[in-house]
């Protein structure tokens, strides 16, 4: 894979330079503040994994140890792992720029999700919306869904759907990344869409379809 090169976001894209003394003994063994930035992944590749390699640009003290430092580069493999949520952090400890009598900083990448047309995420379940029409929820039918592994999914659905009405997939959510074997599940939620205007006539084939109603009545 191609790396991406995080220089500029890491470090401001300027190369530190270091001049006297400035009070070095007085900062030794103190460590510098870790430094972080987002790690934007697909829906699919936390879904499936993946790896990124980032080529990153530090500054550090040349062979000799003296004050002029010199910069170098490296590249940082991440593996994605299956199941990663927003907000897990992935650290490469003292890959920062070194400067004098201070330990590098650590680098730490923040795992974000791009947004997806689909699917949102709770927990380990994933969420789909999907509107039908109320001729559909009176007398059924079958959901089409590509999962993020590219599988075609129909899912029959032969009762009345009333409002709030949810269909779960047991294990077809995402996979939980502690056992990549186990996965959360998939939810549909169903939102019945109503008719903004009926004719006489079709009024008329409700009422023979369904029968009166006038027993409900209060």
């Amino acid at each position: 894979m191609h790396s991406e090169n995080i220089f500029a976001e890491f470090f401001g894209g300027s190369e530190k330079k270091f001049y006297g003394d400035g009070g070095v003994g007085s900062q030794r063994n103190k460590k510098a503040a870790p430094v972080e930035s987002k790690l934007v992944c697909s829906w699919e590749e936390l879904y499936k994994g993946g790896s990124r390699n980032f080529r990153i640009s530090r500054t550090v003290p040349d062979e000799f140890g003296c004050r002029k430092p010199k910069t170098v580069e490296e590249i940082l493999k991440i593996d994605i792992k299956p199941g990663w949520k927003k907000g897990t952090k992935i650290t490469f400890p003292e890959k920062g720029n070194h400067e004098p009598g201070v330990t590098p900083a650590d680098l730490i990448f923040v795992v974000d999700e791009m947004p997806h047309l689909i699917y949102k995420r709770d927990g380990n379940d994933l969420v789909v919306n999907r509107k039908i029409s109320l001729l559909e929820a009176l007398t059924g039918i079958n959901l089409s869904l590509t999962t993020l592994d590219g599988r075609s999914l129909t899912i029959p659905v032969p009762d009345i759907v009333k409002p709030g009405h949810e269909v779960v997939i047991l294990n077809e959510g995402m996979p939980i990344s502690k056992g990549p074997s186990q996965k959360g599940h998939l939810k549909i939620k169903l939102y019945i869409v109503f008719p903004s205007r009926l004719s006489a006539e079709q009024k008329s084939d409700l009422k023979r379809a369904l029968g009166r109603t006038d027993k409900y009545s209060m």
